[in-house]
């Protein structure tokens, strides 16, 4: 994936982990109908490039994400209720690639994360922030919702606090966003990048066939009843002991050494 030029992101990879890039930090990293297009092309293309392991989305400067372009709204005032629904839809179709690529992503949210930023980092596994960084789905006093980030923010947070946050559209701190669930960790500034660090190793240690599963499982078992899971759920873990991969992870462990994936 490295190589390609964007207008609004800036993407590449290294180390195995593909770091994507919200590059407009002078409108704090707004976005616009093109970082949709363009994040949706980084993120596909991580997901199919072989020495890419993991993916860590951020923000330049001092912002995560601050929602939508202020520009791009003026655009949307006139536009047409079909212009809306293939705009609204580009965007949930970027979600829906964020929260289903088979490889691990982190949010590295170094500052505010509001409104559809808001729903980026809840499409990711894990979100770490910095201390410093704030939160809110203000949609409703514009006269708007959250329609299509939505099904992120409450699977992350809850119906309880969704409930609360999406009517109330107040904004909220690091201390809070941990306390509810929308983000895993919250590090001092400083802190971020070596925590964030930490969390990517760790990732890269394990299977990448059985993170991909893990995501897989993650994904199904909500939506099927008992009798469903119990089965499903013995047919991979029987698939992966009798893998190439679980066979080496398994000997690594009994051999007390690096299975060759870590290496």
């Amino acid at each position: 994936m490295d190589g390609t030029l964007y207008s609004t992101i800036i993407a590449g990879h290294a180390a195995r982990v593909a770091r994507i890039t919200l590059n407009r930090p002078e409108v704090r990293n707004a976005f616009t109908a093109t970082m949709i297009r363009e994040l949706r092309e980084a993120v596909h293309a991580a997901s199919s490039d072989p020495d890419v392991r993991a993916v860590l989305l951020t923000g330049a400067g001092n912002s995560f994400c601050a929602g939508a372009d202020l520009n791009w709204m003026r655009e949307i005032i006139s536009a047409t209720y079909e212009q809306n629904i293939t705009e609204s839809l580009a965007l949930a179709e970027l979600l829906e690639e964020l929260d289903t690529i088979p490889k691990p992503t982190v949010a590295r949210v170094n500052g505010p994360a509001v409104g559809g930023g808001t729903g980026f980092l809840s499409a990711c596994d894990i979100a770490l922030a910095s201390s410093g960084a704030t939160f809110g789905l203000s949609e409703v006093k514009l006269g708007l919702v959250p329609a299509v980030i939505s099904p992120y923010i409450v699977r992350r947070i809850g119906e309880s606090q969704a409930r609360r946050y999406f009517l109330t559209g107040e904004r909220f701190d690091a201390r809070r966003a941990e306390e509810i669930g929308l983000v895993h960790a919250v590090v001092e500034p400083a802190e971020l990048d070596a925590r964030t660090d930490e969390i990517l190793a760790g990732l890269l240690s394990s299977g990448p066939e059985a993170l991909a599963k893990a995501k897989e499982l993650l994904r199904r078992i909500p939506r099927m009843g008992p009798l469903e899971a119990k089965a499903y759920g013995a047919e991979m873990i029987a698939a992966l002991r009798v893998s190439a991969e679980g066979q080496e992870g398994m000997a690594a462990f009994l051999e007390r050494r690096k299975p060759k994936w870590a290496d």
